[in-house]
């Protein structure tokens, strides 16, 4: 019987390397593929670090070839900036605060690579992301935090349905990452010792203001700082500049600290207010996806976080209306983001998640 054929998305990174040396060791065949998602001197020109560089190409095909396996570049420019950039960039536009990791991995990379897979006859894909994924006594998959808590990236992975976990493989779930980097020196490859990628891969020095004023090709107009009564305190530099919670770089003296508590594009303000005003104990969140299930019908009992590194907190989701979730928590949180993903857990299990909201 033929082994079963696996695309391994391979960013050149150590991770998605060693996911593929450990999947030729299951007895897969297997093949890399590199998605060359963005060109950074489209609009980061000067910066010197930037996303699917030619260097990360060149080392993810190095590692095939001391793998002795096929390596491929697809290109995936148009759906990025479709689904992803667009995206961000009109979020932030209309006062959220987006995940594009989120995204990219609900419509590329389980999305369209997939979609790639089985058009050349692969039967499955696999990246380097730290998950598992089980099944459970009804046949249905579900999604599991990885081993390594502290690498776990379920968070941006709650959107996968059904049809994607039943065809992804993450053979990192069970490992440390200190693990994997000492498979990766074994192996001799030439990324072992390559560092994590932090940032946004289209924003590497983390200014999203003026990538996202690169992009458009406009300045963010200035508009008014205001109290929750709508009183004007000072002026601002332009919507997208500021985050809600954000307390730093407001440029602005009241003669005590003020934090960002909201952000309204319609009359371009920013609120500004004590910290008290940034705790909620409900947030509601939209284009929900489960996976242990299809829809939320009860109230359940779960844990929530609101965002990447947010520690999760105890709460309780119930449906609303139109399949919108509501949290409540068990104690008031901070800064819920607009735009932000909500991600729910029970015990290790990814329950699923949403947008916030409000």
């Amino acid at each position: 019987m033929a082994a079963e054929r696996v695309m391994v998305g391979m960013s050149g990174g150590v991770d998605s390397s060693v996911c593929a040396a450990l999947l030729i060791n299951m007895g897969y065949d297997v093949s890399g593929v590199t998605l060359r998602l963005y060109d950074g001197e489209d609009y980061n020109a000067g910066l010197t670090k930037t996303c699917c560089s030619l260097s990360d190409v060149e080392d993810a095909k190095a590692v095939c070839a001391r793998l002795s396996v096929p390596h491929y570049v697809f290109n995936f420019k148009e759906a990025f900036q479709k689904e992803v950039i667009d995206r961000f960039v009109n979020e932030y536009i209309c006062g959220g605060t987006p995940n594009p990791c989120i995204e990219c991995n609900r419509h590329i990379k389980f999305d369209a690579m997939l979609k790639r897979a089985e058009i050349l006859g692969f039967d499955k894909i696999a990246t380097g992301h730290y998950a598992v994924v089980k099944q459970d006594e009804n046949g249905r998959f579900l999604l599991c935090r990885a081993a390594d808590k502290s690498k776990d990236q379920t968070y941006v992975l709650y959107s996968m349905t059904q049809e994607q976990l039943s065809r992804t493989l993450f053979p990192l779930g069970s490992l440390t990452k200190s693990q994997v980097r000492g498979i990766a020196e074994e192996n001799g490859f030439v990324n072992a010792k390559k560092p994590d990628s932090q940032d946004i891969c289209f924003v590497p020095d983390g200014d999203y203001a003026a990538f996202i004023e690169r992009f458009t090709g406009e300045k963010s107009k200035p508009g008014s700082f205001v109290d929750g009564n709508g009183n004007i305190l000072g002026c601002h530099k332009g919507i997208i500049r500021y985050t809600v919670g954000q307390r730093k770089g407001l440029g602005i003296a009241l003669g005590k600290p003020v934090f960002v508590t909201e952000k309204n594009p319609l009359t371009n303000e920013v609120v500004l207010g004590d910290e008290e005003a940034l705790f909620r104990k409900k947030v509601l969140v939209n284009n929900t996806n489960f996976i242990p299930f299809d829809t939320l019908k009860n109230e359940m009992r779960v844990t929530a976080k609101l965002r990447y590194r947010h520690t999760e907190q105890p709460a309780v989701i119930y449906p609303a209306e139109n399949g919108n979730v509501i949290i409540e928590f068990d104690k008031p949180q901070r800064a819920p983001s607009p735009g932000q993903a909500a991600v729910f857990y029970d015990g290790d299990i990814v329950v699923g998640g949403g947008t916030i909201i409000n």
